[in-house]
């Protein structure tokens, strides 16, 4: 007999099918009528927790941003030193990425989603990305702007090297340490940009 499950149960085991379907697919929106099926349950059921596939990515995106949070990459973006909060949440976001696949990567860019985020998440990431860039301002002599891009070039490193690791292409290992190297770098880069080699002098 099949177990019967709470609603709260019910509710997390639609979101956990709705992760592993994503990151598979690899991109959204999903076939609600085929996500039902390999979730086992009717699509009637899936639409009776969550009206609109948009409340159902909405809920998943919550769930993973609240769970990293409050899992430690809150207090990471506190610390004072910017090489070491920078690291402390590359590695955590590394982590994440090793276990559960560019899931957050692709509920919080892909064009489906474009006008469509809840607002409580959007400032949960906001709040975040808020704090590093007024850390960075602090050390770093670049525009805000500047910050922000380099930011989302530094979060890219974890994410692929994540990546890699989910897929089982990369050894764990190698990708850490790899994922480590490149953001020690990167931080270094930016703290003397007019050091870097350009193109033509790379030739």
């Amino acid at each position: 007999m099949r177990q019967r499950l709470t609603p709260q149960e019910r509710r997390a085991h639609l979101l956990d099918a709705a992760a592993r379907s994503i990151v598979a697919q690899g991109f959204l929106p999903l076939n609600m009528e085929r996500f039902a099926a390999e979730a086992g349950v009717s699509k009637a059921l899936v639409y009776s927790y969550f009206a609109t596939p948009y409340d159902l990515f909405n809920a998943l995106l919550e769930r993973e941003l609240t769970g990293l949070l409050q899992g430690g990459l809150a207090t990471a973006s506190r610390v004072a030193d910017l090489d070491q909060a920078a690291m402390l949440c590359v590695m955590f976001y590394f982590e994440y990425v090793c276990r559960s696949g560019p899931l957050l990567h692709i509920l919080l860019s892909d064009r489906y989603m474009v006008g469509h985020a809840a607002p409580r998440v959007l400032q949960m990431r906001d709040a975040l990305r808020r704090r590093l860039t007024r850390l960075a301002s602090s050390t770093l002599t670049l525009t805000r702007r500047e910050i922000l891009a380099a930011i989302e070039m530094i979060i890219a490193i974890p994410e692929e090297a994540g990546r890699l690791v989910f897929h089982r292409e990369i050894d764990t290992a190698v990708a850490r340490q790899t994922c480590q190297s490149l953001v020690m770098s990167a931080l270094r880069a930016l703290r003397a940009p007019d050091r870097v080699l350009t193109r033509e002098q790379i030739a």
